[in-house]
């Protein structure tokens, strides 16, 4: 694919490769450790949470450093980090001493990381790779994402999990994230694509101006506000539920981590052809309008997910979220590193992450708490009802058909 001519873009893809396969891993990891501790919906929620919090607390400071130091230095630093912090916790679980606590702290330390990561692969990818090319990296990102997120990473961590250990699958997160690191080193550095002048003499004023300058260009951007908004309440609504309850819902139905992994799979397959087909298209003229709405339909079938434990059921179901949950990932990435200004870039992705993710740690902490106090029916029909509307209203409140008519892609 085009993409792939820029010599910079192969090590860069290749280390988000490995690092998608090991968040793949994680999910199947920690899910069946918290099952092996004996804990319930709860204490996964627990842990879940951890990684979550770590995300929303550090992707602000993300964004402005993505902005202001060298992005290969960020992705290097956070692949050691999680490297080491990953050596740790699967030493704990392979010497009988972990406990839930440990993978609640371990993981917001993950997530700490990811939230500098994020913003630094976004202000990355275009300066390596030629503005006509970016929907088709986008596209390759979108493919690898759930191909290894949610179909080989997990398909690799049940395996683990089946033959030995959640202990020994937790040490292959920790070699992926070892390969990742190795792979950045073929990196060669990139310069920022910013003045030095518009740094600053002084280090904590200039960042404090930084993010001061993001959040008031997310206030005065309708589009990009909204559409935050709205990602904001989908996620809070269908993250939880997705990560939490599938799960037990599996597991009360007679099924294991072989079962759980086919339907994450099958969520993984659904994206990546959509991701790779989107890829392969013109951006839709109604671009906003597309994105938002596809979106909250692609909610819809969780609604499977309440009223069934079958595993080839909730599979197809997944497999359609997945389609139309992805396929709008590819336009919004493009449409990040189109239409916000250079400068803005690390921050502007650093908010999306953070206005996106803020309400996720209340998610996975309430969604087993309300599925065993209002049943799990009623929270997957909420799920896939709610964002259908919010994305109407979305669509409508931010004028998105005026602005994408006056902007065309």
């Amino acid at each position: 694919m085009r993409p792939f001519r820029h010599p910079q873009y192969r090590p860069l893809i290749g280390a988000a490769a490995f690092e998608l396969l090991g968040e793949g891993v994680w999910v199947i990891a920690v899910v069946w450790q918290v099952i092996a501790l004996g804990g319930g919906p709860g204490a996964l929620s627990l842990a879940v949470t951890g990684y979550a919090l770590g995300m929303v607390a550090t992707v602000l400071v993300g964004g402005v450093a993505a902005d202001r130091v060298p992005q290969r230095r960020i992705l290097m630093a956070t692949a050691t980090t999680r490297m080491v912090v990953l050596a740790v916790v699967a030493a704990l679980a392979l010497a009988g001493g972990l406990e839930i606590w440990h993978l609640t702290v371990g993981g917001a330390v993950l997530g700490m990381a990811v939230g500098f990561y994020f913003p630094a692969y976004s202000a990355l990818l275009p300066s390596v790779v030629e503005a006509d090319d970016l929907l088709a990296a986008n596209g390759v990102e979108g493919f690898l994402r759930p191909t290894l997120q949610h179909a080989g990473g997990p398909a690799l961590g049940s395996l683990v999990v089946a033959t030995a250990s959640p202990a020994w699958a937790l040490l292959v997160v920790a070699v992926c994230q070892l390969c990742c690191l190795l792979t950045l080193l073929l990196l060669r550095p990139v310069p920022l694509r910013r003045d030095a002048a518009a740094l600053g003499d002084h280090p904590l004023r200039g960042a404090i101006a930084d993010l001061r300058g993001g959040l008031h260009y997310m206030v005065r951007t309708p589009w990009f506000l909204a559409t935050l908004l709205f990602a904001c309440l989908m996620l809070l609504l269908v993250v939880g539920p997705m990560d939490v309850l599938i799960p037990f819902v599996v597991k009360d139905g007679g099924g294991d981590a072989t079962g759980h992994a086919w339907i994450l799979a099958a969520y993984g397959a659904g994206s990546a052809l959509a991701s790779l087909g989107m890829s392969m298209l013109r951006m839709p003229r109604r671009y906003l309008t597309v994105m938002v709405l596809m979106w909250g339909v692609g909610c819809l079938p969780f609604v499977v997910v309440g009223f069934t434990s079958s595993v080839p059921a909730i599979a197809v179901a997944l497999f359609v979220v997945g389609v139309l949950l992805s396929a709008p990932m590819v336009i919004w990435g493009t449409l990040l590193q189109r239409r916000v200004p250079p400068d803005l870039l690390g921050r502007a992705s650093s908010l999306d992450f953070f206005v996106s993710l803020l309400l996720v740690p209340a998610s996975v902490a309430l969604a087993g708490p309300a599925g065993e106090l209002v049943g799990v029916r009623e929270v997957f029909l909420v799920a896939s009802v709610v964002p259908v509307v919010v994305a109407v209203l979305a669509i409508v409140g931010a004028r998105m058909p005026a602005d994408e008519v006056a902007h065309p892609l």
